[in-house]
């Protein structure tokens, strides 16, 4: 993942664009931007074990979006996919075999009757509820954080998905929902079923992110995300602490 950097930098001819011209444009990104990630992603998840890293790099597409860095959610993707597949290709494949054991578990169980099978159905549906958004959680924070590795976007992910019910009910609730809405087109669930959510948790991940005084260690490695409160204690202890350090 070396070769792949987290976009900086705010502003594009699209963002400094004003009146109802550039509120319609910027409303038409919002549709337009997500479905061309979402193309490429269907493309490169053709390989059917592909699709965490094709996920992963729609990510960090959707980023370079969002950071105005670059608006080719279609080619961004592309690009970044042979990164994220290097890095992921072992999670992938361990997450297509659990999802495959899953969905055949619910489908074996639901036909049988009984106090047992109807426990250990719960328990299948219960994985299933916690499998979706965890991997869209991995998804985001390897798209905000090329310079990563697996460890540390799994500790992260786990965080943004679980540390918070809201924050994995936000997800599990889009990754529903956006199906469900987007289902009167044809390709609407195939397109933006997969990256609004992905856009959801990019938000939510953005409030747990340091403040912007507070820089990153390294350009392509970003601090972790951190609860808010967390940081507010430690910013007021440095502050104390530079107050009563004497001076030079």
């Amino acid at each position: 993942m070396a070769g792949l950097s987290r976009p900086r930098g705010r502003g594009g001819p699209e963002r400094r664009a004003g009146g109802w011209e550039g509120t319609a444009l910027r409303a038409l990104e919002f549709v337009a931007y997500p479905a061309l990630a979402g193309c490429a992603l269907l493309l490169l998840c053709l390989p059917v074990v592909t699709w965490l890293p094709a996920l992963a790099a729609a990510a960090y597409a959707l980023q370079a979006w969002r950071d105005g860095a670059a608006a080719r959610p279609f080619l961004g993707t592309l690009r970044a996919f042979g990164g994220y597949w290097r890095a992921l290709w072992r999670h992938a494949l361990v997450s297509t075999v659990a999802g495959a054991v899953l969905v055949g578990n619910i489908a074996f169980l639901a036909a049988r009757p009984g106090p047992l099978p109807a426990a250990l159905l719960a328990l299948q549906v219960g994985l299933v509820l916690a499998f979706v958004p965890y991997h869209l959680a991995v998804a985001v924070v390897a798209g905000r954080g090329p310079g990563g590795d697996l460890r540390r976007w799994t500790r992260e992910a786990l965080f943004l998905a679980f540390g918070s019910p809201g924050r994995g009910l936000a997800l599990l609730g889009a990754a529903i929902a956006v199906p469900v809405l987007t289902s009167p087109s044809a390709l609407g669930p195939l397109l933006l079923g997969p990256t609004l959510p992905l856009l959801l948790g990019q938000r939510l991940a953005d409030r747990l992110a340091p403040a912007p005084d507070e820089p990153a260690p390294h350009p392509d490695r970003p601090a972790p995300l951190r609860d808010p409160a967390h940081l507010t204690a430690e910013t007021r202890t440095t502050c104390a602490l530079n107050d009563s350090a004497p001076p030079l």
